[in-house]
This record gives structure tokens, sequence and C-alpha cells, in this order.
């Protein structure tokens, strides 16, 4: 299933809201990341966000920096992440999206690292710590391995939405809140606003993530945006019930998707 279209990402939202689910590869262990990304595959997800353990995750809040710190712990390297979605890739056609930092990606090689990424079945990536301006020290590579370079767009980005949306492709992904990630109780950002003003330069669907727990937040999110995107609950989930947390993570994703169609 290598060499995917690169519009692959694009699709998962004909139609559709979209449901994005993300946990961190390794936490527990790489055995069990397969087995719930699979499962929230049966369970309705549209697309899998797979972090990369990294040791310095500066997005991430908490809960997903002490996944990170977990995955290292036990034995995960970004090689063992690739082999894992290789295996995955045996099994489901489910759209996946790296999410990782711009060290790992040096570090690997990064003409070696999108060239894995096409080899493995990998669709697209997010990377919090590349700025707009230096995009362009990955991006050509990135194309040339038909992998799409997510767009973030943050509550701050007001006077560069457009510039940010204009040539994005996969979708792109707007941050509720400022700060980390992590629950919320509430979202106060205008996002209705956003995302009309980057309606007016670009189709490309827009979901939107942080702080989204909720079928009720999930409902209300997907009235205005093409997408929900969910991490940190998943990640408690699988720190609460570790190895055995495919049961649970199935049933919430049902309990989201089913709130959004």
């Amino acid at each position: 299933m290598n060499n995917r279209p690169k519009n692959k990402i694009t699709q998962i939202f004909n139609n559709q809201k979209a449901f994005i689910a993300f946990l961190t590869a390794g936490d527990p262990s790489l055995d069990k990341t397969e087995e719930f990304i699979l499962a929230m595959d049966r369970a309705g997800a549209d697309l899998i966000e797979i972090g990369i353990p990294f040791s310095d995750p500066v997005a991430e809040g908490p809960v997903i920096e002490l996944a990170n710190s977990r995955a290292l712990n036990a034995g995960a390297t970004t090689d063992k992440v690739f082999e894992m979605v290789k295996r995955v890739r045996q099994k489901s056609d489910i759209a996946l999206v790296f999410l990782t930092y711009m060290n790992p990606i040096f570090v690997y090689g990064v003409e070696r690292f999108f060239k894995t990424c096409q080899e493995s079945g990998i669709n697209g990536i997010i990377i919090p710590d590349l700025p707009y301006e230096e995009k362009g020290e990955v991006l050509e590579i990135a194309n040339a391995y038909q992998v799409d370079v997510i767009t973030l767009i943050a509550p701050t980005s007001q006077d560069r939405i457009q510039m940010l949306a204009k040539d994005a492709t996969g979708f792109i992904y707007l941050v509720s809140s400022m700060g980390v990630t992590g629950v919320r109780t509430e979202i106060k950002t205008d996002l209705k606003a956003i995302i009309a003003d980057v309606r007016e330069v670009t189709e490309t669907p827009v979901a939107v993530g942080f702080g989204i727990s909720t079928p009720e937040q999930a409902s209300e999110i997907a009235i205005i945006a093409d997408g929900v995107i969910v991490g940190s609950a998943i990640v408690k989930l699988i720190a609460q019930h570790g190895e055995d947390a495919a049961e649970i993570l199935s049933a919430y994703v049902k309990s989201m998707k089913a709130a959004i169609i």
C-alpha cells in the first residue's frame, strides 16, 4: 500500500466531518500502538495522528509529555515507529499522519526520513516547531515523497491566517486555544471567524484540535469545521488502562464520531 496518492488525506473529508485521533507511538509499547490504531480505525476514526516520541515535545502538555517519556523509556525509536507503521499498513488503509519535531527529522536525515515515510505509508506530517518562513527546508523533499506538510494555524496567527492557509495541503490544523495540548473545559477562541478567513483563500479542509475531549465539544466544533482532532483525552485513556485500552478507545472513538455526524 505504498506510493499512496497525495490527496489521500483530503479524501477523508469528502461529504463528511472527519474524526482525527492522536496517540503517542510506543506508549505503552509499539505492539499496543499497532493494536490501538487498528481498534480506532474499526471504531470509525478517519485519520490517525501518530506522535513520534521525543524528549522535548514543546507543544505538548503534561499528558502527552508523559506519554513521550513512557514510550522512550520503553525503547521506542524512529526506526521502530516506521516498522510499526509498516505492520499497520498490511492491515489498514486508514490515513496516517506523523506529529514530530525538526530535531528528530534532522537527526534521522531529512531526505531519508521522508523517503521512509513514503515507503511506510505515511500520508502527512505535522511539525509544530517548523516556522512558515522556514518550511522550504523540508517542503520540496516532502512533496517529492508525496507527504503532505500540514499547516498549523494558531489563535495568534490573525495577521497571517490567509498567508498560512493559501498553499496548505491535506488539511489545516486549527489550534483552538493558546498554550500546549490538554483537555479544556471551555474554548473561547472565535473559531468561526478564523475559519471564515481561511475559506476566503483555500478549499483545504479545516480540522480543529487542542482541548477537545467530550462528544458535546466535538459536536459544537463540527458545526463550523470540517474535522475534529482529539489527542490528550485519548492519551489519558491509554495512560489509565495501559495494555487493556483497546476496547475503551474503541468505545470512545465511536461516541466521538457519532457526535459529529
